[in-house]
């Protein structure tokens, strides 16, 4: 009976120690610097060089109170809202003509120093990011 007891001891402390916590806009809140772009699902999958994101200095801002914004090349390429579900970011983008498009980023590792989000998909990519700048 102690060897059951303890084998479900061991199962629940596996669990909890699988779960990771939420993703907090406290975390995420600043200016995250593009160093890798990946596209796993293409066909071949493929990787940014890092001399080509060296030249358009790609980032993603988020702000506490949950818009963000992609910069490429110095440009505006995207912004929007967001929110958060656990390690989902549910992204509001508004597109040029006013309309709005709704998809997912799925957090894998968010630290104080890095982000590894990704979108899934034939078009999907993984895109990890070093903090620039808080707020």
């Amino acid at each position: 009976m102690k060897f059951h007891g303890f084998i479900l001891f061991a199962l629940v402390l596996g669990v909890m120690a699988s779960c990771k916590p939420a993703v907090t806009t406290q975390a995420l809140t600043g200016k995250w610097k593009y160093i890798k772009i990946e596209h796993p699902n293409a066909s071949p999958p493929d990787t940014m060089k890092k001399a080509e994101l060296d030249e358009v200095v790609p980032y993603i801002q988020f702000t506490p109170e949950m818009k963000y914004l992609i910069v490429w090349g110095g440009k505006f390429l995207s912004h929007g809202s967001f929110t958060l579900n656990g390690s989902n970011m549910n992204v509001k983008e508004v597109l040029p003509d006013g309309k709005t498009r709704d998809f997912v980023f799925y957090v894998s590792e968010l630290t104080d120093g890095k982000i590894v989000f990704e979108s899934t998909g034939p078009e999907g990519s993984k895109v990890t990011a070093l903090r620039a700048s808080k707020f």
